[in-house]
């Protein structure tokens, strides 16, 4: 659980996908740590609830689907009006879905490319005007330990890709934001317990697990909370001005067997 911090004390940066999974654990420690939150994500019952447990001082939300450029760039606008300033924004909102290449459907390729991809430049291009002139603005991208290891779970090749790509355009991005002072961070972590999963077809993910014990064994790493990824994020937001956390990748440590069908 992170402490306080007083490289993020009264700064305020904002999540996406912050209603779940890693983007609340990360919203919770940026309020542990003595920052203050604009949360986005589109359901906006799981916001007001995340609100009430956070407090109204600490934290302000947003409903928006950052897959339409609009609602994004007008919702980072809300957060820095409300607060009077924007600090940082950490692109975290992304999906998964089960699957091989002969199965997926043109929808379920476009949903993953778009929040995976486009949503995290959306928010980003808007964030560049709103984050100028700040003492020590952050960019972080959530990234997955599939874009780097092969031996994650099969039949997710469509977002391992995704958040590869990811990756690939945040290294030149950071060095485009260097000139407006702007650091930017590639934050990749492993598996954890989360709501990743909700909503996947069981019949696709017992292939897809059944293929990954196949190649890869019957044990794999866990050990992993949220919270763990949390505390990574407040430190790569509280490096001081002029240095900037280039990849930072937090997975689990403790073998473990797999799951079966």
């Amino acid at each position: 659980m992170s402490v306080f911090h007083p490289g993020i004390q009264d700064r305020v940066y904002a999540v996406t996908g912050a209603s779940s999974g890693y983007g609340l654990a990360m919203a919770k420690a940026i309020v542990a740590a003595g920052g203050k939150v604009g949360l986005i994500a589109r359901g906006k019952e799981r916001l007001k609830n995340v609100v009430a447990e956070l407090g109204e001082q600490q934290c302000f939300a947003v409903a928006a689907d950052v897959t339409n450029s609009a609602e994004a760039e007008e919702a980072l606008k809300a957060i820095k009006t409300h607060y009077c300033r924007l600090d940082g924004v950490v692109n975290n909102a992304g999906m998964a879905r089960p699957g091989f290449a002969e199965n997926y459907s043109d929808a379920e390729i476009q949903q993953q490319l778009n929040l995976n991809i486009a949503a995290a430049m959306y928010c980003t291009r808007a964030a560049i005007p709103l984050l100028q002139g700040g003492d020590n603005p952050r960019i972080v991208n959530i990234s997955s330990a599939s874009a780097e290891h092969h031996d994650e779970m099969q039949g997710l090749s469509l977002y391992a890709a995704s958040k590869a790509a990811l990756e690939r355009l945040s290294r030149d991005t950071r060095r485009e934001l260097q000139e407006y002072g702007i650091g930017l961070t590639i934050l990749r972590p492993g598996a954890a317990m989360t709501e990743f999963a909700a909503g996947w077809d069981m019949a696709r993910l017992e292939q897809a697990v059944t293929a990954w014990n196949k190649r890869q064994g019957g044990f794999m790493d866990t050990g992993m909370e949220p919270g763990h990824v949390a505390d990574a994020l407040v430190y790569c937001l509280g490096v001081p001005p002029g240095v900037s956390v280039d990849v930072l990748e937090v997975r689990p440590n403790r073998l473990a067997e797999k799951f079966k069908f």
